[in-house]
């Protein structure tokens, strides 16, 4: 009894510490054997897949490097200060304002078969509204907008709102 007092320790404690070391060695054996084998599956399987990117990163680094280094000397920087000063006018000359032909436009809107509804929200989007602006300012639900639209950008042949403006003013309907 004594001799188990010096040491601080039991013969149970001793034999659970060499099975803590027994399981560990064992763990580590099983863990390093199972990368080992992850390894040899990653770089024979995927040899190819590898060594693809190796020699793109490879050719990269040198072209980045040989890039460098041949335009680093030949940068030059060219400068032009302007000293004079040039007037421009507050506002642009006012351009004549769009005075729609009345008689081109009915005769294109019948031949067309848009509506005056219609023709009104053309010219909303070709102004650049949304949607939702065009039918809080005509008081009228979104989804009549979008039937209108709809209908009017298949009576124009246009898959786009940017087309339906371009067609609208080739045919004389906007400004």
């Amino acid at each position: 009894m004594r001799s188990q007092g010096r040491r601080g320790y039991t013969s149970s404690e001793s034999i659970m510490k060499r099975h803590v070391l027994i399981f560990g060695l064992v763990g580590g054996l099983l863990i390093a054997t199972l990368q080992y084998t992850e390894y040899r599956f990653v770089v024979i399987e995927h040899s190819v897949e590898l060594y693809g990117a190796l020699v793109a990163i490879l050719f990269s680094t040198f072209g980045i490097w040989l890039g460098l280094r041949l335009t680093r000397g030949r940068e030059t920087i060219r400068e032009t200060v302007v000293v004079r000063e040039v007037p421009v006018p507050a506002e642009a000359p006012a351009l004549e304002r769009f005075a729609p032909d009345t008689a081109q436009q009915q005769a294109q809107q019948r031949m067309l078969g848009i509506t005056a509804r219609e023709l009104e929200i053309l010219a909303l989007i070709a102004r650049g509204f949304s949607n939702r602006e065009i039918a809080t300012q005509l008081f009228v639900s979104e989804n009549t907008v979008k039937t209108h639209c709809a209908r009017t950008f298949d009576k124009l042949g246009a898959a786009r709102r940017t087309q339906a403006v371009q067609r609208g003013k080739e045919l004389g309907l906007l400004p």
